[in-house]
């Protein structure tokens, strides 16, 4: 392996992680009804520039696809499961991962009943670590909807600043919406 090259050995098993209080495992089928729930709720949606989910072969039919993209190694997709309850209550992933380039985007969602306790903060910590020290990105990609404050001060927080602003670049629902893009260099990591 070079120094500037993606650690393809992370893909001979799926990594299963843990932190204080999540545990990080691959995203099953079973979990198809929790995932449903996330992606059909209009608060989680709000910022996420995609339909939500109308029926549970369409969760199925994701799972199956960030499968396939660990399987051929171009995405990592984690769900989070709390370690008290031992529920699905989200997901995180690398789900582009530009080889050539060392770079990975993210994208990450999680069940409202969740929402301010920390848990996402507690995700990107770990899963943004693993992705530098592990998987041996250089730099990590964050496509945010200018609207979702939420998702920027959580960004900002571990250290992803803004690269791109680009205004009405992306067609949904008949409407042309800006998009920003936030970019971390290993370098610029705060662990939180």
């Amino acid at each position: 392996m070079t120094k500037f090259e993606i650690n393809k050995k992370v893909f001979e098993n799926f990594p299963e992680l843990e932190s204080g209080r999540l545990i990080f495992r691959q995203i099953l089928l079973d979990d198809s009804e929790k995932l449903f729930e996330i992606r059909s709720n209009s608060e989680v949606m709000k910022f996420m520039d995609v339909e939500p989910m109308k029926s549970l072969a369409e969760t199925e039919n994701l799972i199956s696809s960030v499968s396939e993209s660990f399987r051929i190694r171009t995405g990592i997709n984690w769900g989070i499961v709390e370690k008290h309850s031992n529920e699905f209550i989200g997901y995180f992933g690398f789900w582009r991962i530009d080889v050539k380039n060392c770079r990975g985007e993210i994208g990450y969602a999680l069940h409202p009943k969740f929402w301010d306790k920390g848990y996402m903060s507690e995700t990107l910590n770990t899963l943004i670590e693993y992705g530098f020290n592990e998987l041996h990105l250089h730099s990590i990609e964050a496509n945010v909807n200018p609207y979702n404050l939420s998702s920027i001060k959580l960004l900002e927080k571990v250290g992803f600043k803004k690269e791109a602003y680009f205004k009405e670049n992306f067609l949904f629902r008949n409407e042309f919406k800006d998009s920003i893009i936030y970019s971390l260099l290993k370098k610029d990591f705060i662990k939180t």
